[in-house]
């Protein structure tokens, strides 16, 4: 078992000016942990509890001593939030190590008890973080007395998103394969991209397309949620399909054809819909998640995920409009890509989900049908036209989205939508900051809480 810890990029960028410091700093962090679908842990960072400069004894370079009244704040604020105390602190200067101190061991010793009785919580954490070269570096872990998890990840998300390796792993170089990948965007990029953990939610054009470049880009770890199977119409346009496919299950054919691209990629599949609650928690492991879904109710879950778990979602969609007569001429042909990170509204604040018809969608056919008739519920919208072209084209520019906040190249601050109009060769970008109280703005204290009962905050079928 491995955990990754998850910040928001304000508190990363707190840590990395912290670090840089001339004097030793120390802190707590209150966060949020809990067990993946793939059994490790996550750890959601919510706040920052920085040690009052009148609780420091002693503040060097190299030696700190503090009071009690450096941290017994912030332990019981950790109990009145459900959150793990980890305690925290800097290895200053330029080009310093983050491994833990016999010092270190010794006042870990002191607080893990300490901290676990007044938070209330199982685990004890531990971090360290130094910087070298601007960049930040750490090594930590978590203790509930019986069992030590390394902390092996960091993963910052916001405007620019991160992924740092804890400073005593052992990193494999990305093979020759992606010497172009490296020539374009440098190593450290392509290994992100290898350690990364997608989620794919839905697996047809649009998300059999993201798939076929985030496996050719070098990721190679995926897990896959769509309920359909592959039909004739979908050929056209599936990546991986093939005649003889017709009747599958859109992941079992999906992780075939990552897993024959890439052999040491690997692919679980949930042939289940997200709107069911086992599905969902299915995704509680992922670094990313791609929505490529066509229903709301399937958006409203992916929207609460972004926040609730701290984890970006990229969600996207294609309309293509056709004019009522027998020519069946494209009058319209319009993409979406909508990047969700903490701070950006999410996609009720935008607008992006018909609540009425999500509402719909969980109904059962047979409640359904009735709410329609009566005039209770809209009618659930029919097969829409789809083009491999403009799927693959979205697709893209979705994945470009990821590839952009992982590098850096586009402007600063980022958009946090792009809109494609493609019959006019238009495009364009906006951003939407959270509504005032709705769960994605930081004020209401949802970003990070993680698990919770009932999970999301959200009735399930």
């Amino acid at each position: 078992m491995k955990a990754t810890l998850v910040l928001p990029e304000n508190l990363t960028a707190e840590l990395r000016q912290a670090a840089a410091d001339e004097l030793e700093t120390a802190g707590v962090l209150l966060a949020s942990v809990f067990q993946t679908s793939d059994g490790n842990l996550r750890v959601l960072g919510r706040y920052l509890r920085w040690v009052p400069e009148e609780a420091y004894q002693v503040r060097d370079y190299d030696q700190l001593e503090i009071t009690s009244d450096g941290y017994i704040d912030a332990l019981a604020e950790a109990e009145s939030l459900g959150a793990t105390a980890i305690w925290f602190h800097t290895h200053p200067g330029e080009g310093s190590s983050p491994s833990s101190s016999e010092h270190d061991a010794v006042v870990d010793k002191q607080l893990s008890d300490l901290f676990r009785l007044r938070s209330g919580h199982d685990f004890y954490g531990a971090l360290v973080v130094a910087i070298r070269d601007g960049h930040l570096r750490f090594t930590g872990h978590l203790d509930d007395g019986n069992r030590r998890v390394r902390i092996s990840r960091l993963w910052s998300v916001g405007d620019r998103l991160a992924l740092i390796l804890a400073a005593d792993s052992r990193v494999s170089k990305p093979g020759a394969a992606f010497d172009r990948n490296i020539r374009a965007f440098g190593g450290g990029v392509q290994q992100v991209l290898q350690e990364l953990r997608v989620g794919l939610v839905g697996c047809g054009g649009t998300g059999s397309a993201v798939a076929e470049q985030l496996v050719r880009l070098g990721v190679r770890r995926f897990h896959l949620v769509d309920p359909d199977v592959v039909t004739e119409s979908n050929l056209t346009r599936v990546y991986g399909s093939t005649p003889a496919d017709v009747g599958a299950s859109k992941v079992v054919v999906l992780a075939r054809h990552l897993e024959a691209i890439a052999p040491d990629a690997v692919a679980t599949t949930d042939a289940s819909m997200i709107t069911l609650r086992s599905a969902a928690l299915g995704l509680t492991g992922s670094d990313v998640i791609f929505g490529c879904t066509d229903d709301n109710a399937g958006r409203l879950v992916l929207s609460r995920i972004s926040s609730y778990l701290l984890t970006p979602v990229i969600d996207c969609g294609v309309l293509i409009s056709s004019d009522s007569g027998s020519d069946g001429r494209l009058s319209g042909i319009d993409g979406r890509v909508t990047t969700l990170v903490p701070g950006a509204g999410c996609l009720i604040c935008r607008g992006r989900v018909d609540l009425q018809r999500a509402n719909s969608e969980l109904l059962t056919p047979e409640e359904r049908l009735r709410l329609v008739d009566e005039g209770y519920a809209p009618a659930l919208q029919g097969i829409e036209p789809a083009v491999v072209t403009f799927t693959t084209l979205v697709a893209a520019t979705a994945v470009s989205e990821l590839l952009e906040r992982l590098i850096g190249y586009g402007p600063d601050p980022r958009p946090t939508e792009v809109l494609l109009r493609i019959h006019d060769r238009e495009v364009s970008t906006n951003v939407m900051a959270p509504r005032a109280r709705h769960y994605c703005d930081p004020d209401t204290g949802k970003l990070g809480v993680g698990l919770t009962e009932p999970f999301l905050e959200q009735t399930w079928p």
